[in-house]
């Protein structure tokens, strides 16, 4: 899995568009979101096959600006403040969280500027939390 990031015209039709010519060539959402940013949108979006994504939005003129690696963490539900403590995690580890949000399988979905260190914090994180 990968995250795209995807800058769309803030205007009606726009995610319209987007997510038909995605689902036209099957190519399934996976947990993402999009946020408004003046004349244009800034989306992100979780997806298996990000090349494939990037090809088929050029068609239709929607520019795939990044593909990024991301880090899945399941978090507890059952433990308040794990957002919090996760990424205060990745702070002392010096990795900046570019774009945090979540999957349909209610899993954290991260971003960061240093994939490796990041990667390295979430497997620290999982045998403390999930083992």
């Amino acid at each position: 899995m990968q995250d795209i990031e995807i800058l769309l015209e803030n205007k009606p039709g726009a995610l319209a568009l987007m997510g038909e010519t995605l689902g036209k060539n099957k190519i399934s959402l996976e947990g993402g979101g999009v946020f408004q940013n003046g004349e244009m949108s800034i989306a992100h979006f979780l997806v298996e096959e990000a090349e494939r994504a990037k090809e088929e939005l050029a068609k239709v003129q929607i520019k795939v600006v990044k593909i990024n690696n991301v880090i899945i963490q399941k978090l507890r539900q059952d433990v308040a403040g794990q957002l919090g403590m996760f990424c205060r995690r990745m702070a002392e580890a010096n990795v900046n969280i570019l774009v945090q949000y979540s999957d349909h399988s209610n899993q954290l979905i991260v971003v960061v500027d240093d994939y490796e260190k990041g990667k390295k914090v979430s497997e620290e994180w999982i045998k403390e939390w999930w083992s």
